[in-house]
This record gives C-alpha cells, structure tokens and sequence, in this order.
C-alpha cells in the first residue's frame, strides 16, 4: 500500500494540484526568488488555447483509429496462427515476434530512422528504382512512419495476450466441434475469436492509453526531420512546457487532460463494446 501511494497516488495529486498553481516570479528575471500562486483555471485555459496541443490530440486520435485496428488485426491473426494444430514452431516463433517489444522505443525509432532516410535507406532506394517517390519523412507521411515503428514493437506484446486467452479454451470445445465437421476457419470464427473478445478488449484498451502516450518516436524523429514539431503529439507537448517552457503549471494541465482523454476513451469504449454484448 505504501509502494502503490508513493509511486502511483502522490504523483497524480502532485501533478493535479500543480495544474492550478503557477510560478510567480522576483525580480526581473525571478533571481529575487519566486513563489507558487493559486492560478485557478488558467493553465488549463492556456493548455486548450493552445492550438498545437489541441491539434496533437486530434493527431493521435488518428493515429490510434488506423494504427490500433491494424496492430490488433494483425496480433489477432498471428495469434490464431500459432495456436493453430498445424503450426510449426510455435514457440520460436512466439519469441521471435514478441522481441520487437524488447527494444526501447528510442533504440527502435533510430533503427527504423536509417530505413526513412534518404540515401540510407535501401527500400527508398528500390522504392525509386521503380520509378516510386516517397519521402518517409514528409509532413503528411511521418505519422504513419511512426504508426509502423509501434506497430512493429507492440504487436507481438499483444499477440502473447491474445495467445493466452487463446491457451485457455478448453480442450473439449474444440473436440465437439471437429466432431460437428468444423474446419480451421469455422472454428477461429466462431469458437475462437467469441472466447478470445476479453483478451481484444483488454489489448484495445491499452492501445488507446498507450497511443496517447506516444513520446520517444516523435522526438527521436523530430532531429531529423522538420514535420515533427515539440508539439507533435500531446506527451511530447506537455515534455515542452515543463522542460524548454519551464511552465510546470501549463505542462500539469496537459498532463491532467491527457489522463482525463485516455480514461473518457476507454470508458465509452468499455461501455458500448458491453452494451452491444448485452443486446
């Protein structure tokens, strides 16, 4: 209880009382001192006045609507896959995808970054031996760069919750149904994939909160290329505000509703996936 106080309820009370104060200072350049004020809803006034945070969130929003369904889609497959009676190496090949998820995400984004740039890259370079021209790390296309990047590192990670869900159907399930004349796909779509809806919403839900998240890739991504600004997406947004703005206030107050979206998010997704399974 008190591990869970100290690192995950002081923290989110600090961060919200700090989203109300702001840093009043002495002085011409605060060097007489400076004292934390009550500054009411301001900061967050600032926060959502502020059009570059405003359009991150609409950023990732996207992003997460494209992003999320491919990944689920792709960890869902892979999943049936590997659990199937006919695979091969099943284990092999579990570790072998999960190991993207492995390699911290600055490490990942430099690696993939060699595979955006041109003149390193060899897919742009076979990309132009066919006559096809496309910048990785154009304005409109560096979204969807950093969307293959995650989709690279987490599907794995959500392949082995997909497969654990999958590891607990009983064994009789599939018996009667291979005695009804049930083939491999008739089986995934209706035995597996019913019986496996908690481990989706399980993954879904924590694709939502990690997509607002989104923080290493664009910064790592934002030295070299301009189209990534230090508002790129809403964590990276807030990361700003605290520690090139030094305006803790402001950076608390995206931080707060950042937590609010994710939270909205995943609640209206929870309550309407349940609703739809009710009727």
């Amino acid at each position: 209880m008190l591990l869970f106080l100290m690192t995950f309820v002081i923290p989110i009370l600090v961060a919200l009382v700090q989203s109300f104060t702001r840093t009043r200072y002495a002085g011409t350049y605060g060097q007489e001192g400076t004292t934390q004020v009550f500054a009411g809803l301001d900061n967050y006034a600032t926060a959502l006045g502020n059009a570059g945070f405003t359009q991150s969130i609409g950023r990732v929003l996207l992003f997460g609507v494209v992003q999320v369904s491919v990944m689920i889609a792709a960890a869902t497959v892979l999943a049936l896959l590997l659990e199937s009676a006919s695979a091969r190496w099943p284990g092999l090949f579990r570790a072998l995808y999960f190991m993207p998820y492995g390699v911290p995400g600055v490490i990942a984004t430099i690696l993939w970054s060699f595979l955006y740039i041109p003149g390193l890259s060899p897919v742009v370079d076979a990309l132009e031996v066919v006559g096809i021209q496309y910048e990785f790390l154009a304005e409109g296309n560096v979204l969807w760069s950093i969307a293959n990047i995650v989709t690279w590192a987490y599907t794995g990670y959500n392949m082995l919750i997909i497969i654990a869900q999958l590891k607990a159907i009983p064994s009789d399930v599939y018996e009667a149904a291979k005695v009804d004349g049930a083939g491999p796909l008739r089986i995934a779509a209706s035995i597996q994939i019913p019986l496996i809806r908690p481990a989706l919403l399980l993954t879904i839900v924590f694709s939502i909160i990690g997509t607002l998240q989104l923080f290493a890739e664009p910064q790592v991504l934002a030295t070299i290329t301009p189209a990534v600004d230090t508002e790129y997406t809403p964590n990276y947004s807030a990361y700003t505000w605290a520690f090139q703005y030094n305006d803790y206030g402001v950076a608390a107050a995206e931080a707060v509703i950042i937590a609010l979206t994710a939270f909205t998010l995943s609640f209206v997704f929870l309550t309407a996936t349940t609703r739809r399974r009710g009727q």
